[in-house]
């Protein structure tokens, strides 16, 4: 399998990587037996990208990867973001990314995860009273004392990645991105082909929507999601993909997954959430499918960003993500 390069100087890392969210929490209750399996299987398939969050699960989930990479931690390169400000009621009360503060996340980050340097840092969102500048800078002398590999950043937009860039090289760039969030087309993903940092995407399945997956358990977040809240709107985006999936002999996830591998050739590499080791049956067909020109124009016609109904986050969400302004 061809690996493919985060950025210029970034990683070689296999074309799909693994989202560890869901196996901590925001989809309902997890198991986390099935999460290290899930973990173990994605390795054995070849994946060595784990994305995570030091505040996923108030931190289980790095408690959770750090038992599931014992005795396999040259498999596996770990992403973490910080900065995500958590109250004792999993409520969300901002973010933090002044120079002391990236330390101190750091060093309960590595301790959770039980090694001894982390592959890749960013912070999750950018901290509105905290220049950019200030951030990468503690990151760098991080960098230098050998506690992180490399330095990225997630939902920016174009004026904060060159202004980082400037203090220090990004290896990539964390951004939804799927066929129903298709915002970064416009202006961010030239920049970073332009600057040739590399870009993770997550949300490819736009968390279950395209899959048709519908919110169940208490404590699934994607209730008070407006696509899901939206759903009878949507079906129609939902039973689109279906329908071209099947003229295609894949599943909607498969195609879903390809298409964001079509995207900026070898720059683009979508991060796949999964809870659960199923939902990595998906992953061969996705690399095998070779969409061609006529499927890609097919597919902008009938399933398109102008289709789908309500934004990725509510509102006050949207309104903090400097990706979106």
């Amino acid at each position: 399998m061809d690996m493919r390069t985060l950025g210029k100087s970034g990683p070689r890392v296999f074309p799909i990587g693994l989202g560890c969210m869901g196996m901590s929490g925001m989809y309902g209750p997890s198991d986390e037996r099935e999460g290290i399996a899930t973990i173990h299987a994605a390795l054995d398939l070849g994946i060595n990208l784990l994305d995570t969050g030091d505040f996923y699960g108030l931190g289980r989930n790095e408690l959770l990867i750090g038992r599931a990479l014992e005795g396999r931690r040259d498999r596996a390169l770990i992403s973490v973001k910080f900065g995500a400000l958590r109250g004792p009621d999993g409520s969300w009360l901002g973010n933090d990314a002044r120079p002391n503060a990236v330390k101190n996340f750091l060093s309960y980050t590595l301790s959770r995860l039980g090694v001894d340097y982390i592959d890749i840092y960013r912070p999750a969102r950018v901290d509105p009273q905290v220049p950019i500048e200030e951030t990468l800078g503690a990151m760098v002398d991080l960098q230098r004392a050998g506690y992180i590999r490399h330095i990225s950043l997630s939902e920016v937009g174009v004026d904060t990645i060159r202004r980082a860039i400037a203090v220090h090289p990004i290896c990539d760039v964390q951004l939804e991105y799927s066929l129903v969030s298709r915002g970064p087309e416009e202006k961010i993903l030239p920049a970073l082909c332009e600057l040739e940092i590399g870009v993770t995407a997550y949300g490819v399945l736009s968390r279950g929507l395209l899959t048709n997956s519908k919110p169940a358990a208490a404590g699934d977040f994607r209730k008070f999601l407006p696509r899901f809240t939206a759903r009878e709107q949507n079906q129609r985006v939902i039973d689109a993909l279906a329908s071209l999936a099947h003229e295609l002999d894949v599943t909607p996830a498969a195609l879903a997954i390809a298409w964001v591998m079509t995207r900026g050739g070898q720059n683009v590499v979508p991060l796949l959430g999964a809870r659960r080791r199923e939902q990595l049956k998906d992953i061969p067909a996705a690399l095998n499918l070779e969409l061609s020109a006529a499927d890609l124009a097919r597919i902008d016609r009938e399933i398109s960003s102008n289709g789908i109904v309500g934004t990725r986050y509510q509102e006050q969400q949207m309104a903090h993500l400097d990706s979106e302004r």
